[in-house]
């Protein structure tokens, strides 16, 4: 297959990769303050649909929402984001959330189901946002500092792994800590992910080893045991994705070239 964004090369890092969720789009996003999207054709040209610019605004992470009708995409020094409606073709500026003080924001995860966005803070916190206002509904907080989250597949419990090595389940309707648990080996916490039919919680940390483990035993356990510790990242696992079928583990450090495994 030819490059997806072939006609139109970024001209700094690549941070966000997507697949639209219904269309055969594919969004690029990085440090060069730009969102592209391109069609994805069969091994002919990928043409591109259009290109926003995001004036002094490096980007950190974009993603599509679950509709596939919105892009958001927050900034690497920024404590607001922006909106991009595909519909409407607006670019909609966040400038500042009611209720959250935070220098930066840069690291968020949208509900499966649409409703909620999820702004990992610093020190800890974690702020619930309204999908819909983009308001804050709630702040939860973790002992430490929070690295990475995940919603599970039905979007009622979130998974919060902090730099501390620690695995923090909460429920989303109450927002109480439902458990905690310690991955086991972890010096820092870096990325975390629950898998589609919601059997398994993959756990990557800064040595490089990937721990997966059963949800079942995640939700009883303080310190339960991995079913596998995948050991094959020498340097710090960043990333960590299943597949939709739960038949495939990618797991990928971006320290190195071509640190890509598929479990």
């Amino acid at each position: 297959c030819l490059p997806a964004n072939q006609e139109r090369f970024a001209n700094g890092k690549l941070v966000t990769v997507q697949f639209h969720p219904s269309a055969q789009v594919v969004m690029t996003a990085g440090h060069d303050r730009s969102v592209s999207l391109f069609q994805v054709k069969n091994f002919s040209l990928n043409p591109k649909i259009q290109s926003i610019y995001l004036e002094s605004f490096p980007i950190y992470k974009a993603h599509f929402s679950v509709d596939g009708e919105q892009v958001i995409a927050t900034g690497t020094h920024h404590s607001m984001f922006f909106v991009y409606d595909m519909m409407a073709g607006n670019i909609i500026p966040i400038p500042k959330v009611r209720g959250v003080e935070e220098k930066f924001l840069r690291n968020f995860e949208l509900s499966p189901d649409g409703s909620f966005m999820l702004l990992i803070g610093t020190s800890g916190y974690l702020h619930l946002l309204s999908m819909k206002t983009k308001e804050l509904i709630s702040t939860m907080k973790v002992n430490g500092r929070c690295t990475a989250s995940a919603f599970t597949p039905d979007s009622s419990k979130i998974y919060s792994y902090s730099k501390e090595g620690e695995v923090f389940i909460w429920d989303v309707r109450s927002r109480k800590c439902l458990h905690k648990f310690e991955d086991e080996g972890s010096l820092e916490g870096k990325c975390i992910a629950v898998s589609k039919n919601n059997q398994y919680v993959a756990c990557g940390s800064s040595s490089g080893v990937v721990n997966l483990y059963t949800t079942d035993v995640c939700l009883k356990e303080n310190r339960p045991k991995p079913v596998k510790a995948i050991m094959n990242l020498v340097t710090s696992a960043t990333c960590v994705t299943f597949n939709p079928t739960t038949e495939i583990l990618a797991v990928a450090s971006r320290d190195t070239d071509e640190a890509v495994r598929l479990v």
